[in-house]
């Protein structure tokens, strides 16, 4: 018999934000964007031509809400949902926005409504808070339970800022149980184990008869000393009765009203489901046993101390979920749209530098992001590309340093190009020169062999016979520098025009055995000013193997294929500490500040020193991880005791092979560390 976590499934999460637009707004926004036509090419002229088209239609479709200037787009003091509208094709799908009630909210999900889903609640714009009401936490405050629907008082946005140092964020993690009573379960486990968590002193069930549904919500984590709940962040427990089902027509929740929504053909093409929900906490391991004691939550993946840090920041995480039957036989189309598997990524700082200290020192313990899964990540980025560079709304992404991808350099041209380092040097001067390539080695992305040949044509005459003779291999070899990393994982899985969509989208790309984990982040969202950190969204895609058993049937996919890729976990922390530099260094720029331009220009340099030098060991772990469990695997159906035991001791070498990949990240990591150290000190 499992536990009661193992019949959890993710269903929702919920925002808290300052404001929110009038429902009819919306609307006509979402009106506005079907009529949204990518741009032929990402080239400037394409782009100035969509431009022009888009606001001449955008004008005609919903003439009250204005063009923007794509060029002025910031993604402080956006508004989430006008953002999710624009930018992924999401849709108001149901509100709640009786004028009595304390708070207003809208329901927003991709076109699969069973899927991934946001609440996002505002204080009611008929009885904001003001001045003279006094700080948040000297305001008269109704009792949540007095209210028709206690999810939506007021009290819960009021106490969530007081807790998160007034500011917006991602406030509830709703999960629905699928077994009878299951709620009440829950409840009963924390009354017993953790009664301070409980948000209220009892479940609540709306409904009548058969029909119900059945709510309890419990405070996620405790107070640094672990003495109280920290009031901040609350988990949110659902069972649906009868026809209270997830169905796009039926109420989310008791309250919510369903509202007419017409999905376009990208957000038709690109539904969304949860992957997993991350947060940032004060104490890691006692957040991890209180999911363990009341839900049965288990560890999955160990990010141990120092394996993870950029420079002088260090954390470590722990993905915990849950063990649901769906996990053990899956197709490649249900783990698309599983939900029943949970994976709760958790980071705690290890030093009091980057960005999960800051977090936790700013904002308070929390979501970090929230990850949801597509079918095509590349196609799905390169859309709300498209979107932000023509309308000027949407996201913006992270940005990732190019040696991720690859570059080139003197020795793969001699290497691969096939000509002497003398040769090699005098190409690579001269496509630098050309503008083509960049002193570090950058390749322009669109480069093509007539402009390769043009400015090898100015090398001298010691070296042009020789560049000559093999201007096919030198070509090639240019050419693949864009994504010559990408290429040493990947090798001839994509084509060139896929590796540089990968490029282009700046999608960051790892591979456990034969699965291939893409995923990207979001900037800050619900941030009001620049340099404040915030939550973020993260959209994956999990492209499983195709393998075969003995009888050439099609082997189960386990959810979760790709793992959480420990390099990309690394690249995630390095490029939101690169992110800030590269900021940095263009307001230095932008001031004429050299000195702080000079700054910032070394940072970036470190962490993508890091990166480079980390690669390899990324690789070397990542193979372990997978040998070791496909031995484990492998183990488990082994019928005769012997090969059990020889598979057993299989997975305990590579396990020990991954122990000493993650001492020479550490190593790495030290390293880096110190040169930070140094650069600040100077």
């Amino acid at each position: 018999m499992g536990s009661l976590g193992d019949s959890l499934r993710f269903d929702h999460v919920e925002m808290y934000v300052d404001t929110l637009r009038e429902l009819s707004w919306y609307k006509q926004l979402e009106t506005q964007f079907a009529q949204f036509v990518e741009p032929s090419s990402t080239d400037g002229d394409a782009v100035a031509a969509a431009r022009k088209q888009w606001a001449e239609v955008a004008a005609k479709t919903a003439p009250s809400i204005p063009v923007l200037d794509s060029a002025a787009y910031s993604p402080v003091g956006q508004d989430p949902v006008e953002q999710l509208i624009a930018g992924f094709g999401w849709r108001i799908t149901q509100a709640h926005l009786d004028k009595d009630a304390s708070t207003h909210s809208v329901v927003l999900t991709s076109s699969d409504s069973a899927g991934a889903a946001f609440v996002v609640t505002t204080r009611n714009a008929v009885t904001p808070p003001t001045e003279a009401d006094g700080p948040v936490t000297k305001r008269a405050r109704p009792d949540a339970a007095s209210e028709t629907y206690p999810h939506f008082a007021a009290a819960h946005i009021d106490r969530y800022y007081d807790a998160h140092a007034g500011r917006q964020g991602l406030a509830v993690l709703s999960f629905e149980t699928q077994v009878p009573d299951g709620v009440t379960e829950i409840f009963n486990k924390y009354k017993a184990l953790y009664p301070g968590q409980l948000v209220h002193d009892k479940v609540f069930t709306f409904g009548d008869g058969d029909d119900q549904t059945l709510l309890c919500e419990v405070y996620a984590y405790r107070s640094a000393d672990l003495s109280a709940a920290d009031p901040g962040t609350v988990l949110r427990f659902v069972e649906r009765r009868g026809a209270h089902t997830r169905a796009a027509s039926v109420p989310l929740l008791p309250g919510l009203t369903p509202v007419e929504a017409t999905f376009d053909a990208h957000g038709k093409k690109f539904p969304c489901y949860s992957d997993h929900w991350v947060s940032n906490v004060i104490d890691r391991k006692d957040f991890l046993h209180m999911l363990n004691q009341t839900l049965g939550f288990t560890p999955k993946v160990d990010f141990n101390a120092g394996v993870v840090g950029a420079g002088e920041a260090v954390i470590e995480s722990t993905v915990t979920g849950n063990q649901p039957e769906s996990s053990k036989r899956m197709t490649k189309q249900e783990v698309l749209i599983n939900q029943q598997q949970v994976y709760l990524p958790t980071n705690n700082a290890l030093s009091g530098h980057g960005h999960v200290h800051l977090f936790i020192e700013q904002v308070g313990q929390g979501l970090q992001h929230i990850a949801s899964r597509v079918i095509d990540l590349v196609g799905f980025i390169r859309h709300g590309n498209a979107v932000r560079e023509v309308t000027g709304r949407g996201f913006r992404f992270l940005r990732i340093p190019s040696s991720y991808y690859g570059r080139l350099s003197v020795g793969a041209l001699a290497s691969e190009g096939r000509v002497g380092e003398g040769a090699a040097t005098a190409v690579f001067d001269a496509l630098c020169q050309s503008n083509l390539v960049s002193a570090a080695g950058a390749v322009n992305l669109d480069i093509t062999d007539e402009a390769i040949t043009t400015a090898l044509g100015s090398i001298n005459a010691e070296f042009a016979s020789e560049a000559l003779e093999h201007i096919a291999t030198l070509i090639a070899t240019v050419k693949k520098a864009r994504y010559s990393n990408l290429y040493t994982l990947l090798r001839d899985h994509l084509s060139e025009a896929s590796y540089l969509d990968i490029v282009r989208n700046q999608i960051l790309v790892d591979i456990q055995g034969q699965d291939i984990l893409y995923q990207i982040f979001t900037a800050n969202v619900m941030q009001r000013k620049e340099g404040e950190e915030a939550p973020f969204f993260e959209f994956i895609q999990r492209v499983c193997s195709e393998q075969a058993d003995s009888c050439g049937q099609p082997v189960p996919v386990r959810p979760g294929c790709g793992g959480f890729g420990i390099r990309n976990f690394l690249t995630l922390f390095l490029s939101i500490e690169v992110s800030k530099a590269m900021l940095q260094l263009e307001q230095a720029q932008a001031s004429g500040d050299v000195k702080a331009a000079a700054f910032a220009q070394k940072v970036i340099d470190i962490f993508t020193e890091q990166l480079e030098e980390s690669n390899p060991i990324l690789t070397a772990i990542s193979d372990a991880m997978t040998a070791e469990a496909d031995a484990l695997l492998a183990a488990e159906v082994a019928t005769d005791p012997a090969q059990r035991e020889a598979l057993l001791a299989v997975a305990k070498e590579h396990a020990q092979k991954k122990l000493e990949g993650q001492e020479n990240l550490k190593i790495c990591g030290e390293k880096h560390k110190a040169a930070m150290r140094l650069h600040r000190q100077a």
